[in-house]
């Protein structure tokens, strides 16, 4: 289908001036709106203002343009049927060949402080969201374009094909146009459904904050690649990312060597980065079946790695390791000293120099992801026929917030290692006992149905690593339900205890403490992580 006649009005007119001098090089007249037309007519172009066009003005403040026969019957017409043809020719109408719209920046919008809901509503499109889908639906005989990295790549087709763009190529469109005005109507949806009560009384006030879960709530992902296969082999899988992914999420890396992500690598990834993105000072994360098999901080990158390695270092063979900092030589030469298998590495920076180590270790995956401190604000997961969503889980205990609940006051050094311990907790599956002293964890217990199984296996573990449990401290991601859990740990030889409490065996458990000569602090919030 050669173009002839094209229809420009665009919000974004990011590129759309070359896009259209393309098309007027290959002899397409061109039609605009508004603002498009002026920007259009001032660079020399020959354009007609759609409302020369159609032979009516803008009207009601700009809400009426395009809402007209000689718009849509030239876009719908089916070039097929002669029938279809002959009534546009009949009313002087000729056709539309191509579409190039966006819409009113309703996201940019309702982004704004004390944005009111007259503002939003105003920036909610009508004649554009028509054009698109009555292009779209007659894609036989139409291009619509609503994403300005198409510009180049159609009129390069046009160029090869002497004017003409392929079916294939107008039907990529309509999908992906459906696809725009889909996302387009359930941003506004989310937007107005979780309005309070009352919101339509008051239009030029600042409209009230939506709420964190809308009536009606619309996702919208885009799919970036399909994965291998899923948990297992037997299962098919495919990664998709926000519409707009939060830069400092794993959703925004950028791999720089290594073989194809897998479904489990993606998802132990995401365990790795949102731990280690916890801590201020240098840290190293260690994930194997998204559980932390050893996490710590130091005054370098290095010495994190060293002592996080040391946790478990059987588990660490063939985790994932992240980093919160800029990787150098100095770590990569310690990890190849250890001979130590790594499915994925992640962080924010790879020195020239570790980036030239690195490279001749074809199969790691090694990921650069910006360090970003923010949380997607819901967690979503799926059950049977529906779908939980809980906003994220940002609680993290600070020293003025803790609750002595024993006899025995923590130190300065223990209230630091308590909260070291609690970040650590924050990220391992419940049932969740973990050991620590001297910014490292020492031994890690994991998604057992009983608390004092989890302590009894963080003990072995740190056991099995040649590490002392004396004088250490315990994080629990709640609260012990009885006092064997506690035993288990004074007997391990911990000195110091953090959980959330809320057990109405509290005053057992704190009189086991007291027995024991341990210091136990209350924080009020657990970390259960399912």
């Amino acid at each position: 289908m050669t173009i002839k006649q094209a229809l420009i009005s665009v919000s974004d007119k990011t590129g759309v001036l070359e896009f259209a001098q393309g098309l007027a090089a290959q002899g397409v007249k061109l039609l605009s709106t508004g603002g498009t037309a002026k920007m259009l007519r001032d660079a020399g172009l020959a354009v007609t203002e759609i409302g020369d066009y159609t032979g009516f003005p803008d009207m009601l403040d700009g809400r009426v343009k395009t809402l007209h026969p000689k718009v849509h019957g030239g876009i719908l017409a089916r070039r097929d049927l002669p029938e279809h043809l002959a009534t546009i020719e009949q009313h002087g109408i000729p056709t539309i060949d191509l579409v190039c719209v966006n819409l009113y920046p309703f996201a940019a919008t309702i982004a704004k402080a004390g944005v009111t809901l007259e503002d939003a509503i105003e920036n909610i499109d009508i004649g554009g969201p028509a054009m698109v889908r009555s292009s779209a639906k007659n894609y036989n005989g139409v291009a619509i374009v609503t994403d300005p990295e198409d510009y180049a790549p159609l009129l390069a087709e046009m160029k090869a094909n002497g004017g003409a763009l392929q079916l294939a190529t107008r039907f990529g469109l309509a999908k992906k146009a459906f696809t725009h005005t889909a996302r387009y109507d359930s941003m506004i949806a989310n937007w107005l459904t979780g309005l309070d009560d009352g919101a339509e009384a008051k239009p030029a006030e600042a409209a009230p904050v939506p709420a964190i879960f809308p009536a009606k709530l619309q996702l919208a992902f885009d799919r970036t690649e399909i994965l291998r296969y899923g948990e297992n082999s037997h299962q098919s899988a495919a990664f998709y990312r926000d519409t707009t992914p939060l830069a400092g999420s794993i959703a925004a890396y950028t791999q720089l060597q290594g073989k194809e992500l897998s479904y489990n690598n993606i998802a132990d990834s995401d365990a790795a980065w949102e731990c280690v993105k916890a801590f201020d000072t240098p840290a190293c994360v260690i994930i194997k079946h998204a559980n932390p098999c050893g996490v710590a901080i130091d005054g370098t990158l290095l010495a994190a790695y060293e002592k996080a390695f040391k946790t478990d270092s059987t588990s660490a063979f063939g985790g994932i390791i992240a980093f919160n900092g800029e990787v150098g030589i100095d770590v990569v030469n310690a990890m190849n000293e250890r001979k130590h298998f790594v499915e994925v590495l992640i962080a924010p920076s790879f020195t020239a120099e570790a980036k030239a180590a690195l490279a001749s270790k074809q199969n790691l995956r090694v990921l650069v992801v910006p360090l970003g401190r923010d949380l997607n604000k819901l967690e979503l997961k799926r059950v049977g026929g529906g779908l939980l969503v809980q906003t994220a889980d940002d609680f993290t205990a600070q020293a003025s917030g803790l609750k002595v609940v024993t006899k025995v006051q923590p130190t300065a050094q223990q209230i630091e290692d308590l909260l070291f311990a609690e970040r650590v907790a924050k990220f391992v599956k419940s049932n969740a006992i973990v050991f620590c002293g001297g910014g490292m964890t020492l031994g890690v217990g994991a998604g057992q149905m009983s608390r004092v199984d989890s302590t009894k296996i963080a003990s072995i573990k740190a056991t099995n690593a040649g590490l002392s449990l004396k004088g250490s401290v315990v994080a629990s991601d709640a609260f012990f339900p009885f006092r064997d859990g506690l035993d288990v740990l004074a007997e391990a030889g911990a000195v110091a205890v953090i959980q959330p409490g809320g057990s109405m065996r509290d005053e057992e458990v704190i009189a086991a403490a007291d027995e024991h000569g341990i210091a136990m602090v209350f924080t009020g919030a657990r970390h259960f992580r399912h």
